[in-house]
C-alpha cells in the first residue's frame, strides 16, 4: 500500500532535464534496479513490471520532441497521452499548446508522477487510472503514445483501440524505437530520432526510435 507516492517520488528521484527534451525537467530515477525494489517493497507485492513512470523511455522522448519541433499537432485541440508513465508527452502537447491533455495510466505511482512532474514544467494535466482500452475511444482530437509495443498483448489491444480512435475521427501519434512486437504494417513513420539513453534501460547508449501515424 503506497502511504505517500509524493515523498516516495520526491525521496528516491531527482528533477532533471529530459535528455532529448531538455525544456522539459522531470522527477526521474537514475538506475533501474534500485527504484524496481523500493517500488515493490512500498507496494507489498513481487514480480511487477518496471516503474515506467520513473524514466524518460526512448519512444516517450521521440514523440515529445516531435510535439514540441511540430508545435500544430497538438495546438489547440484535446489530447489523450495514453500509458502516460511520468507525463512527459503530455507536458510536451501543453507546451505546444495543447487546451487540454488527459494522461491515463494505470500504475498506481502514476498520477502522483504526472501532477509532480506538471508543476515542475509549470502546465495543468489532467489524469484518470482507468484502463481506457477497456472502453470506446473517449471523445479526443488527439491520441499520443509512446513505447506501447513490448508485450504482444498489449501491442494487440492498442492498436485495435488506435484504429477505432481514427475512425471516431481523432488522430493518433505513436513514438516508438521498434520493439519487438512494432506492428510496422498498420504505421507509417513520420520522423526519426536519435534518441541518447542508458544502458541500464535500453540495449544501446543511443537508440534510434521514430514517431509514427496509423496507416490507411
Amino acid at each position: 500500500m503506497i502511504t505517500d507516492p509524493v515523498a516516495f517520488i520526491r525521496t528516491h528521484t531527482r528533477l532533471q532535464p529530459v535528455s532529448h527534451t531538455p525544456e522539459v525537467r522531470l522527477w526521474l530515477a537514475d538506475e533501474v534496479a534500485p527504484i524496481w525494489r523500493l517500488t515493490e517493497e512500498e507496494l507489498g507485492e513481487m514480480g511487477l513490471p518496471p516503474p515506467f513512470w520513473a524514466f524518460a523511455w526512448a519512444g516517450g522522448q521521440a514523440l515529445a520532441r516531435y510535439l514540441l519541433d511540430h508545435r500544430g499537432a497538438a495546438r489547440g485541440r484535446r489530447v489523450l497521452d495514453l500509458a502516460a508513465g511520468s507525463g512527459l508527452v503530455g507536458i510536451a502537447a501543453m507546451m505546444a499548446g495543447a487546451d487540454h491533455v488527459l494522461c491515463a495510466d494505470i500504475d498506481p505511482f502514476c498520477e502522483a508522477a504526472v501532477a509532480l512532474n506538471a508543476q515542475a514544467n509549470g502546465v495543468t494535466l489532467s489524469f484518470t487510472s482507468e484502463d481506457l482500452l477497456e472502453r470506446d475511444p473517449s471523445e479526443v482530437d488527439l491520441i499520443c503514445a509512446g513505447d506501447v509495443f513490448y508485450e504482444r498483448p498489449m501491442a494487440e489491444r492498442v492498436i485495435a483501440w488506435f484504429k477505432t480512435a481514427r475512425d471516431r475521427g481523432a488522430d493518433v501519434l505513436i513514438g516508438d524505437p521498434r520493439r519487438s512486437y512494432f506492428p510496422k504494417e498498420d504505421l507509417v513513420q513520420l520522423a526519426e530520432y536519435e534518441v541518447p539513453t542508458t544502458r541500464e534501460l535500453e540495449d544501446q547508449a543511443v537508440k534510434r526510435s521514430g514517431v509514427y501515424g496509423l496507416a490507411g
